[in-house]
Parts: structure tokens; sequence; C-alpha cells
């Protein structure tokens, strides 16, 4: 549910010239190597720019930053969370990498550090610390176009609608602003979204976990075992990553 505080990214497609600063900007920041191309989302790669040669556009792609994510609705521990200020976050020691984020986000953005030892889920988290701390994005500051800006979700709605209002090339539709419940990032076009890769949900207003809950009601004994063999695997999962850090510290030390 939309809050007075929540902030939102708009991103205009047709202002975005495939730069990438966004996309490097968002691997520096979180420490990424930003000398591999990556065409698409993965753990090294929060937030990437695809390019549709026969519109001739470029597109941003990232977490949706959905207003009732499913990714939250399916994590049994609590991992992930939409919080008051629009960015939907992860806290990695909850996670007990049962990847049912993975299965339930209808935009496929979780990622896993498959080659990781001791591995955890990967997503955007709209630079929730500088949110935090009234910043904007490190994508937005770095955009030289303006093909994304952020603010208040109230106010990016507004220039948004004014956007498309006073100009007929763009398509009158804002994407994320009721799809599957809305969304904290929003895209104005010129182009058809459905030609630009975008998801269109039978029932768009439906938000994701409500698709979903039937489903998950119909299954209370697999919910029960499914539990227990969850805690187990949690167990597991955290000791495995407890020994791999103990001994990433042992051969630092063999190292001095």
């Amino acid at each position: 549910m939309t809050t007075n505080k929540e902030k939102a990214l708009l991103i205009d497609v047709t202002k975005c010239v495939g730069c990438r600063m966004c996309e490097n900007t968002c691997k520096e920041v979180h420490g990424f190597p930003t000398d591999v191309p990556t065409p698409t989302l993965s753990a090294t790669a929060l937030t990437v720019v695809q390019e549709y040669p026969d519109s001739s556009k470029f597109v941003r792609r990232l977490c949706q930053h959905c207003e009732e994510p499913a990714c939250a609705s399916a994590c049994l521990v609590g991992a992930i969370r939409k919080t008051e200020l629009g960015p939907v976050t992860y806290d990695d020691k909850k996670c007990m990498g049962c990847r049912y984020c993975m299965v339930a986000c209808p935009y496929q953005v979780p990622k896993y550090q498959w080659s990781k030892l001791a591995p955890l889920m990967k997503k955007c988290d709209m630079c929730y610390d500088r949110v935090r701390a009234g910043k904007q994005t490190a994508c937005a500051e770095a955009c030289p176009t303006g093909a994304t800006t952020f603010g208040s979700r109230e106010e990016m709605l507004q220039l948004a609608h004014k956007t498309i209002a006073e100009s007929s090339t763009y398509v009158q539709h804002i994407y994320g602003e009721e799809e599957l419940g809305g969304a904290s990032v929003l895209y104005v076009t010129d182009v058809p979204f459905e030609k630009l890769g975008f998801i269109t949900p039978p029932n768009k207003e439906e938000p994701m976990p409500a698709l979903s809950a039937a489903a998950l009601g119909d299954s209370p004994t697999v919910v029960l075992v499914g539990g227990s063999l969850l805690a187990g695997l949690y167990w597991i999962t955290d000791r495995r990553r407890a020994v791999a850090l103990a001994e990433g510290k042992i051969k630092a030390g063999e190292r001095r």
C-alpha cells in the first residue's frame, strides 16, 4: 500500500541513450566488476540496460519494488520486505537459501550466487541506505539524460501523467502504476510495452501474492512437512556459511 513517504523511480525510455552509466555506477557502488558484459540481471548486475534494435530503444531492467511483492510473500523467514520508503530489501542474515523468492517473482529479478560456497540471493534494493539518508539512488544521480528520475511515488506519477499528456507520441499508460498491484519503479515510453519485453499480467491490478494465494491455501500438508525440511535446510545453509567464513578468516591469517 502506497504511503506518503514512499519513493519511486520513473524511467523514461524515450530519453535513454544506452550509455549504461546507471549500470556501471550500480556495479561500482556494490563492488562488482565493471568490465564484464551483463546482458541480463545476475548476482553481479542488479540493473542492466537492454537494447531493442527493432525499435531503436534501450530499456533499463531492475527490481520493480512491487507494492505487494510476491518475493516477500513467498519468503518463509521474512528475509525480504517492502519498506515504508518504497524499496524492497533483503536481509542476508535471515535467508536460508530456499530460493522461493526466485520462483515467486514474476519479473525474474532475484538472482542466486551459484558459484559461491556460502551463496546469498542478490537483487536491487533501490539504494535503501541512500534513500533512508535522504539521498537519490546512485543510478538516478548518474543518469546524464534524465531518463531515470527519483522522488516520491506521488510526484513521479504526477510527472509521468504530465509527460504522456503533453505529447501524443507517448503510449498513454504508465507501467508500474497498476501492474500486479503497482510498483515503486515506473516506466513511460513511446513504443508499446509488449514490444519492449514488459510482461502483461492477465489481471494487471491483482497483486501477485493474491494470485498465488489459492494455490498455497490448498497445500497445508506441504507447508507443514516442508516447514520441517526447510528448517533443516536453514541449519545446514547457515552452518555451511559459518564454516566458509571461518575458513576464509583462517586463510587470511595464514597469508599474513
